[in-house]
């Protein structure tokens, strides 16, 4: 499956933000001898899954091959205890302007981070897509951000990369 989507640094929080649905994910990025592992054990909710993406286009991250394996409980125990690194966030499922908002607000070594995703059918919606103004920089093409890199990383250690978009810690 081909996933188009655009991702923003969050600006402020909808004030109705906490009353969206929601999901607790715990996501392990699988070792995989390179540093960005693209192989990721999947907690959603009460669903799992393993899920490959990789870029149509090494120019553009925001069009990926997406491979997903939807797995038991039992599977995701035994596979939880590889190597890898982890990250945790909570996504809020927020509707503008008749599409969802993916908040992702992280916890943990994480905590202050809120990236918004957009999904697209097309690359004409994607490309036409203008950023609401709950949102501060689009930064799909940032590689720092990418779950991989970002996984067993603390605040601190984006700081940097995330003060060149002049982000507020949320």
């Amino acid at each position: 499956m081909i996933e188009l989507e655009r991702t923003f640094l969050a600006k402020s929080l909808p004030s109705n933000l906490m009353e969206c649905e929601n999901k607790e994910i715990e996501d392990l990025y699988i070792e995989n001898g390179h540093e960005h592992a693209d192989l990721r054990l999947r907690k959603n909710g009460d669903t799992y899954e393993i899920t490959k993406k990789k870029p149509v286009d090494d120019a553009d991250v925001s069009k990926q091959i997406e491979t997903t394996i939807h797995i038991n409980e039992a599977e995701y125990n035994s596979l939880a205890k590889a190597d890898g690194k982890r990250v945790a966030k909570t996504r809020y499922y927020f509707e503008h302007n008749g599409r969802t908002a993916e908040f992702d607000v992280f916890s943990g070594e994480l905590e202050g981070l809120v990236l918004v995703d957009f999904e697209f059918d097309t690359e004409e919606e994607r490309d036409g897509f203008e950023m609401p103004d709950f949102c501060l920089k689009d930064i799909t093409q940032e590689e720092f951000i990418a779950g991989g890199l970002l996984a067993g990383k603390s605040y601190g250690d984006i700081k940097d990369d995330l003060k060149r978009f002049n982000y507020n810690r949320l």
